[in-house]
């Protein structure tokens, strides 16, 4: 059996942070206290830094065929990047192609998984675009049970991925009575359809016509719309990437009402602007992901969301499609920009930064936020999300005091840009454990075999049971 002491750290969780010494031993945590001085083989020092809960991504799109290409981080690479942003587990998003069993999709998406190692642990969301199968519908009753209890509804795309009303309804009312959760890509896919097509008439091409095209009101009704059909079926539903401030009210109406809604944004949300997609040149098409960056005061109200409590989590939707030959597809149009961008590994140390450290919310909001939320949500606590006997041992030191500067030119991903380039920020990713293993050490992926595995998660509502006992 293998031990490791970590010393001296804050050690925070969603409930609160103390002073203390963690023991981990056989890729679990043993013992959370003060003082503690068992022997172990190995010891880190972690005075002056927190201890945190592996942070938890649900939303990435690794080694995803759209627009025409694919996004450029594989298992691997796009794991690594993880890593070092202090990510321990990821739910990626696998996509059924139209005429495809939805265990078949499953079978490939693993396969990527099997032919690039990844570095840290893998869940698998399930994206929706045909039901109309043969046993399709038996099939989706019995995912939740089978380990992946989420599927995808996109309500955007046409012609892509874009489903209709009637699929959403039949695949909210299985999942809702299956323990399932059905989250939604909220726009209105038609009326944006529309609206390109006018927007190209009339020559506009540019990447700042990306917004114009997405305005508030086609992501506000189709979150409203999404938010009524789930209740309707009673289903539980998360809503992603929120953007503004009008599809943030139709959440809270929701609520409100009663209905079983949970929604989260993403950093692009909070530090991008649609002033962006107007860059000089070419420049604006890294800014081109749906829904597209909005106003300054979109930012802070989706800040204040987080401090308050009406979103629940921020995830990166980590999309990358290289700047030189990729978003170059829709140099001349706009519409054939692959759309998404990058984000894996500055999640935890922007919202450190911009969130703590400006006073905006507190450290256990933030582990609550990129963390214990998300895994709660998404079938996977007690097991991860948390800091206590019996779950498993993904825990990250982070340094608070560490300077450092946001750049491509050092970031772990394939992409060839950083949505965040020439951003500094205090607080930083030193060491980071993968079920007692180090996968991070100094900030850097350390050398050996990735030791990721492939996560089977619980339905909707439940909890994971923890090994040998322990305390949530």
């Amino acid at each position: 059996m293998t031990t490791t002491l970590i010393q001296g750290g804050l050690i925070v969780t969603s409930q609160g942070e103390a002073h203390g010494d963690l023991l981990v031993a056989d890729g679990r945590i043993a013992l959370v206290g003060g003082g503690l001085d068992e022997a172990a083989d190995t010891v880190i020092h972690a005075e002056g830094c927190y201890v945190l809960p592996g942070a938890v991504d649900p939303h990435t799109h690794l080694e995803m065929p759209f627009g025409g290409t694919t996004t450029i981080d594989d298992f691997t690479s796009g794991t690594v990047a993880a890593a070092c942003g202090g990510t321990t587990t990821i739910v990626d998003f696998c996509l059924q192609e139209p005429g495809q069993a939805l265990g078949e999709a499953l079978v490939r998406w693993r396969e990527k998984a099997h032919r690039c190692p990844p570095a840290v642990d893998v869940g698998f969301h399930l994206g929706i675009v045909d039901l109309d199968l043969d046993g399709a519908l038996d099939e989706l009753a019995r995912l939740p049970q089978e380990g992946v209890p989420s599927l995808k509804l996109f309500m955007a795309y046409k012609g892509a991925l874009m489903v209709d009303d009637e699929t959403m309804v039949r695949a909210m009312r299985v999942a809702g009575a299956n323990g399932g959760l059905a989250m939604v890509h909220a726009e209105n896919g038609g009326a944006i359809a529309v609206l390109i097509e006018e927007a190209l008439g009339r020559g506009e091409t540019e990447p700042r016509y990306h917004a114009t095209t997405r305005p508030p009101a086609t992501e506000a009704e189709a979150t409203g719309r999404a938010i009524e059909l789930a209740a309707l079926v009673d289903c539980p539903l998360y809503v992603v990437h929120v953007s503004c401030e009008e599809a943030l009210a139709e959440v809270d109406a929701g609520r409100a009402a009663g209905h079983q809604v949970w929604a989260e944004t993403c950093p692009q949300y909070l530090f991008t602007t649609a002033e962006d997609l107007a860059r000089p040149g070419f420049e604006g098409g890294k800014y081109v992901f749906t829904p597209p960056p909005r106003t300054p005061a979109d930012q802070e109200a989706l800040w204040g969301a987080l401090a308050g409590g009406r979103l629940d989590a921020v995830t990166s939707d980590h999309c990358p499609f290289r700047w030189a030959d990729q978003k170059t597809l829709g140099e001349d149009d706009f519409s054939k920009i692959p759309n998404g961008g990058p984000g894996i590994e500055e999640r935890l140390a922007l919202l450190h930064h911009f969130g703590v450290g400006a006073g905006r919310f507190s450290l256990p909001r933030l582990v609550e936020l990129v963390s214990t939320g998300p895994a709660r949500m998404f079938g996977l606590h007690p097991r991860k999300g948390t800091i206590a006997p019996g779950a498993d041992a993904d825990l990250v030191v982070f340094d608070p005091a560490r300077r450092h500067t946001i750049s491509a030119a050092t970031h772990h991903s394939r992409v060839d840009y950083s949505l965040y380039e020439g951003f500094e920020v205090v607080g930083a990713v030193r060491d980071v454990l993968l079920r007692g293993n180090p996968i991070v050490r100094d900030g850097e992926p350390v050398e050996g075999p990735p030791g990721g595995e492939l996560l089977s998660r619980a339905p909707f509502g439940s909890s994971l049971p923890i090994r040998d006992g322990g305390a949530a």
